[in-house]
């Protein structure tokens, strides 16, 4: 009974309204031409450049902050281009291993048409930019200027320091920001020890926290970056005829420096436990050209490679068994990995944590008793992500260079976030 009468009203609106048109009493086109005359990509405040490339202004400091460091007799006087800049040297051991701010400033000279592929292009118009790149190679500058903290060389880093922070606080592009929207690269766990309190608001480049508090740096606002791998990578792993797992004689593979600070402390415990097996490749050394060929081979030629705590969580060593293909065994309780919101370290790692490994027999059980199918599949895993650690000039899709800077575009949105509010704000972090 209800079903009739609304059907019978629905009938008569119908018919009503159909008169009203035919006879010119209500005119439909203005409904339809406003919503012809929207556009299909109308802009909005809200739009954003999700797939666009993040547009970075790189300052242009003076040479001595950065390439002066490499060669002496850059000068001020041309300004460096893809053209004029020097390579890195790939025998520079510790110092290529920190070498990550060289690779981002590479990758903003680099002016090859192919930026659809690039995650960070440069803009010289600072005002177009969504973040700032402040190219002073840290790691170098204490690499270079005296490592030990009472070495009268060290004077020379801390004054580079000084002036820096001088220069950037004199921009109007940091004090509009506080220095948000900046990156800054630190690579060695040294890197700009004298003045780090007055960059802790920016975007940090780091390979762990492990002399860093949670207040000057954390993953929600820093990015993790692989260390630069001193080994050469193995771009011809292709077993035809031979199986990889057997090919593969040496079933754990460490070779490094045993004396370390901190949880570092570990290796002298592990090497207790573990060397004197005939299977166990442990050796202590030390980042020469020549004992990295001997790395490289003895990587290659193992199915795991040990990567104990150093001085800090990370170590170079975990790089370096990546683009050997030497699935690697983590052991470091407070390790953070770069890149691990798109990569799965458990599909191609294995990991123990510190007690674990001091448990007499437990390392060595297990990867004795690995099975050789998960193995493979991890050595074929290790293949396939292995170009997202390589650091190269000119910068490939999906290298490290553009991860790192795609991680730096993730971290825009919360960037832009607090530099709006802070600037209404009448009583800053009210909730804290």
């Amino acid at each position: 009974m209800y079903g009739k009468t609304i059907c019978t009203i629905v009938f008569f609106v119908f018919l009503i309204a159909s008169y009203s048109i035919y006879m010119g009493a209500i005119d439909p086109t203005p409904y339809f031409s406003q919503l012809q005359s929207q556009p299909l990509n109308a802009s909005s405040p809200c739009t954003t450049t999700t797939g666009q490339p993040l547009r970075v202004f790189m300052y242009d400091l003076p040479r001595k902050f950065n390439l002066a460091m490499m060669d002496p007799r850059i000068s001020d006087a041309d300004p460096i281009t893809a053209k004029n800049l020097p390579s890195w040297h790939q025998t520079s051991g510790v110092k290529r291993q920190h070498s990550v701010e060289y690779w981002l400033m590479a990758s903003l000279l680099h002016d090859g048409d192919q930026e659809k592929e690039k995650e960070a292009v440069r803009v010289l118009d600072p005002e177009s930019a969504d973040a700032f790149y402040v190219p002073f190679f840290s790691s170098l500058s204490f690499n270079t200027h005296g490592k030990n903290m009472t070495d009268p060389d060290t004077e020379l880093d801390r004054l580079l320091q000084v002036e820096l922070m001088e220069y950037l606080e004199n921009s109007k592009y940091w004090q509009r920001s506080g220095g948000r929207d900046h990156v800054i690269p630190m690579t060695h766990p040294n890197a700009f020890r004298f003045l780090r309190q007055r960059v802790n608001a920016s975007i940090l480049i780091l390979v762990d926290f492990g002399r860093y508090p949670k207040e000057m740096a954390n993953l929600g606002k820093d990015v993790v970056s692989p260390y630069v791998h001193v080994v050469e990578s193995f771009t011809e792993d292709v077993v035809v005829d031979d199986d990889p797992f057997e090919a593969r004689g040496t079933l754990l593979y460490f070779r490094g420096n045993t004396a370390r600070k901190a949880e570092g402390k570990i290796r002298v415990r592990l090497e207790k436990l573990l060397a004197g097996n005939s299977d166990v490749h442990y050796e202590k050394s030390t980042a020469t050209p020549q004992n990295i060929k001997v790395s490289t081979e003895g990587m290659r030629s193992s199915k795991f490679c040990l990567h104990p705590a150093g001085d800090t969580p990370s170590s170079c060593r975990l790089f370096d068994a990546i683009v050997s293909h030497c699935v690697p065994v983590i052991i470091s309780d407070k390790i953070e990995l770069p890149f691990e919101d798109e990569i799965d370290y458990s599909e191609f790692s294995v990991f123990f944590s510190a007690k674990e490994a001091l448990e007499p027999g437990f390392i060595l059980n297990s990867l004795r008793q690995f099975p050789k199918e998960k193995w493979l599949r991890m050595w074929e895993r290790l293949k396939n992500v292995s170009h997202h650690f390589e650091f190269q000039y000119p910068p490939k899709r999906e290298d490290a260079v553009n991860m790192l800077w795609r991680q730096v575009k993730h971290k825009i949105p919360d960037v832009k976030l607090a530099v709006h509010r802070n600037r209404r704000l009448k009583v800053p972090d009210w909730w804290v």
